[in-house]
């Protein structure tokens, strides 16, 4: 996988490099499925766990209010010479998305997704994740298929406890679904040390 970095004025590059860690998992699981697998990728940014899927061999869905960061995810899939895998590109309120999916009756066997801790549509929808995460995640149990692999929450929200996290998973994908659930922080290691630089929290439930 290949991805161009970018000096930003609020502090981001275009990658989040600690995330290698659950690309590796999702890399590992979808080639390990011995089936066509089609992940639901929100909150999707510059494209890394959708590339990592890509490269895998599933089809993604991946979804951004931003037309900016989509535009770099399409560089990202370029650059790492994926063009030809079966990846959909929308620009969209996640929220809304999801409904719509529930709707036409769409199922995914891998969610992800990394919301932030406040943001907004392209169309001035606000999103809080105090307030939408676990609404969000209720109904993206709904868009699973009838035998899923993975439901993946990133979170790089200081405020935002890992137990809620994961009690949003064991509230919902849980309840319908046998498997088993990890959480975590999520770090980076620093150079001659044995010190670990703290990036977020995790937790996933797989089956």
């Amino acid at each position: 996988m290949t991805f161009n970095l970018k000096l930003m004025g609020f502090k981001h590059t275009g990658l989040f490099p600690e995330q290698a860690y659950n690309w590796n998992i999702i890399i590992d699981k979808i080639k390990s499925a011995n089936k066509e697998v089609k992940v639901l990728n929100l909150f999707a940014y510059t494209g890394g766990a959708s590339i990592a899927a890509l490269s895998a061999g599933a089809s993604v869905v991946h979804v951004d209010s931003s037309r900016g960061m989509i535009d770099w995810a399409k560089e990202n899939v370029k650059s790492s010479n994926l063009e030809d895998g079966n990846i959909r590109f929308l620009v969209d309120d996640v929220k809304k998305f999801v409904k719509r999916e529930i709707r036409r009756g769409n199922k995914y066997d891998i969610i992800i997704m990394d919301p932030p801790s406040f943001g907004r549509g392209n169309k001035n929808e606000v999103w809080d994740i105090e307030k939408d995460l676990f609404n969000l995640v209720n109904d993206c149990t709904a868009l699973l298929s009838d035998n899923p692999i993975m439901f993946l929450i990133n979170s790089y929200t200081t405020a935002l406890p890992m137990t809620s996290v994961e009690n949003c998973l064991k509230l919902t994908v849980s309840k319908k679904f046998d498997g088993k659930i990890e959480t975590d922080e999520i770090g980076l290691n620093c150079e001659n040390s044995n010190i670990i630089l703290p990036c977020g929290i995790y937790s996933r439930w797989e089956k």
